[in-house]
Parts: C-alpha cells; sequence; structure tokens
C-alpha cells in the first residue's frame, strides 16, 4: 500500500468523531490512563479455505509472536451468535479447534472455549447447530456457557456507559490468556464487528438480558470501550477466511478474503482488519477511540508480520448509513 493510501487511512484530519476528539482531551488531562504498548504486532496469514491444515497455519503463525504460554490457562472467545443455515455468521468451527489445539501444542496449561450469545437465549442449541459442539468434543476441548457462569462484579476502569461495575463470569477473571475469535464482519450499529466487538459475548446474559440490553442502551461504542478497557484480550485470532459483508451481523452476504489476522493488541488487529475491508478504521467510532488510549491504530506502532496488507479493490459492501467508512 503506498504513502498516500497509508494517509487517506491513518490521517489524524480523518478523526472527525466528536467522542474520539473528547477521548484525546481525557487523555491529554490525565482523566484516561494510557494503556498503549509501544510496540504492536500483527500477523496477516494466507488460508485460502477451512478445509486447508489450520493447525500447522496457526502454528507457525503464533511462533512468530513467541507468546509465553507455558503452564498458562487459555480462554477462546468465538463469535458464536446465532445459527442461520447457509450463512457465515459464526467463527468457523475448524479454525477454533485448530486454535485450541495449537495453543495445547504451544505449552498451556490448559484451553477452554467460552461464549456468551447475545441473540439465541440457548447456547447448547447453538453450539450443537453451527457444529462447533462435535469439533470441540472431537478435539476433547471443554466449552463454557458464559451466559450462565458463576458471575462476579468488577470495578470498571473506564466511565463511557456511566456505570461503576460490570457483572463478569468467573472463567473469564480465572483465565490467564484470552483470545478474541472474531469472524470479520459488517455490523448495522457499529459499522464492523471484530475483535472488539466480539468480547460483548463476555458479558453474561443472566445479568444483562438478550440482547445485552442495557449495554445496548448505554451505546454500543461506549459499552465496547468499557469491556475491553476492564478485560481486554491479550491475543486475537479473526476468522477472515470468508468475512461477511453488507447487513451484518446476521443477515449479510459472504466475502472470500482468504486471510487469518494474529494480533497481541485487539485496537492494531482491528485497525487491520478494517483496512483488508477496504475500510477507514478512524471512521469507525469506537476504534478512533480505542486507538487515543487502549492499543495502538498508527503504522509506526504496528510491527507488521506475515504477509503485507493490501485492501481490496472493491471494499466490503456496507448499509447506505455506513457509506463514509469506506476509503
Amino acid at each position: 500500500m503506498n504513502a498516500l493510501m497509508n494517509r487517506r487511512i491513518f490521517g489524524g484530519s480523518l478523526l472527525a468523531s466528536t467522542g474520539a476528539l473528547a477521548v484525546r482531551r481525557m487523555c491529554s488531562t490525565g482523566c484516561l490512563r494510557d494503556r498503549r504498548r509501544r510496540r504492536s504486532r500483527v500477523a496477516i496469514l494466507h488460508a485460502d479455505s477451512y478445509d486447508g491444515p489450520l493447525d500447522r497455519t496457526l502454528i507457525e503463525g503464533l511462533r512468530l509472536f513467541d507468546l509465553s504460554l507455558r503452564g498458562k490457562t487459555v480462554l477462546l472467545k468465538p463469535n458464536l451468535l446465532e445459527y442461520i443455515p447457509g450463512s457465515e455468521v459464526n467463527t468457523d468451527p475448524r479454525l477454533v479447534g485448530a486454535a485450541a489445539s495449537t495453543f495445547l501444542a504451544l505449552g498451556a496449561k490448559s484451553v477452554v472455549v467460552g461464549e456468551g450469545p447475545g441473540h439465541q437465549r440457548d447456547t447448547f442449541l447453538v453450539l450443537a447447530e453451527s457444529g462447533l459442539e462435535k469439533e470441540l468434543q472431537a478435539r476433547r476441548i471443554r466449552f463454557v456457557d458464559l451466559n450462565r457462569d458463576e458471575i462476579r462484579q468488577v470495578r470498571l476502569q473506564t466511565g463511557f456507559t456511566g456505570l461503576d461495575r460490570l457483572w463478569l463470569p468467573r472463567t473469564v477473571l480465572a483465565s490467564d490468556v484470552v483470545v478474541s475469535m472474531p469472524r470479520v464482519k459488517t455490523h448495522h450499529w457499529a459499522g464492523v464487528t471484530l475483535s472488539m466487538k466480539n468480547l460483548f459475548g463476555l458479558v453474561p446474559g443472566v445479568a444483562y438480558g438478550w440482547p445485552k440490553n442495557l449495554l445496548h442502551w448505554k451505546g454500543i461504542d461506549r459499552s465496547i470501550l468499557d469491556i475491553n478497557a476492564v478485560v481486554p484480550a491479550h491475543f486475537v485470532i479473526a476468522d477472515g477466511i470468508i468475512g461477511m459483508e453488507g447487513n451484518g451481523p446476521l443477515h449479510g452476504s459472504p466475502r472470500h478474503l482468504g486471510r487469518i489476522v494474529l494480533a497481541d493488541d485487539p485496537v492494531a488487529a482491528d485497525f487491520v482488519c478494517t483496512r483488508l475491508m477496504g475500510l477507514n478504521p478512524l471512521r469507525v467510532n469506537y476504534l478512533a477511540q480505542a486507538a487515543e488510549f487502549l492499543g495502538n491504530g498508527t503504522p509506526d506502532r504496528i510491527v507488521q508480520l506475515g504477509e503485507p496488507l493490501s485492501a481490496p479493490q472493491q471494499p466490503f459492501a456496507l448499509l447506505p448509513e455506513f457509506a463514509h467508512l469506506c476509503i
């Protein structure tokens, strides 16, 4: 991608969101602690289909990060929203299974998969219909319904929603490494749904309803920022082999990308995924705000591993109200 394209995507003049500017002022006055690391690492891996050697692809990709996993407990959090036959809604079960085996092969003490679907109240029905249950059983990986797990209150680190505390599942809080595994999709309310938005599924339905109503009422962008500040993903494996465009996250159309994105920073991961979609991450409100204090979005603070990043000739299709996200 040439320098002009980089400026168009990352230029500071594109911070049009008043929300992002407000976050910048809060950071400069010390109201928000700057959580950004000096450098974030993102790897783009080529994968044409789910029938390929996903275990080998992931183990080679994860080795680029030299992760310290020995003796640690790992929670994989896929996007398991609802089963719609013929629609690419959920993170593909084969990628989730490959990730579980890969983390164990690299020394993790244990791996568990957990999700709290926001639409379907019967989590285990979605688990079975999606094919994830069969995949996990074959690999002897345990699944936890985060909607109904034991919950504990945690004090929020930020105040975007106006809430003081958040109920979170015990399994999430007890895990050493939380891995966000979204499918790369557009979203009819947030613009895009990637690794940060995927953490909505950590919030238990028994406390917040379906589809996590209280957090929707408080504002999706605000809720994403509060959740990611209090329980950030330590690592990201984004399913971009087949994404979704148009009326996502449920009723869009499949879009082949042939990519898996790995990252040690969910903000950096989402910036790169958004660029892979041919969209401008700084025009996604919560991403522009997150890049001010949660994680890195600028090229000088992202170390690119794996394949080079290149935007598609045709951006992901969007609903009309999000046409401004296109580069």
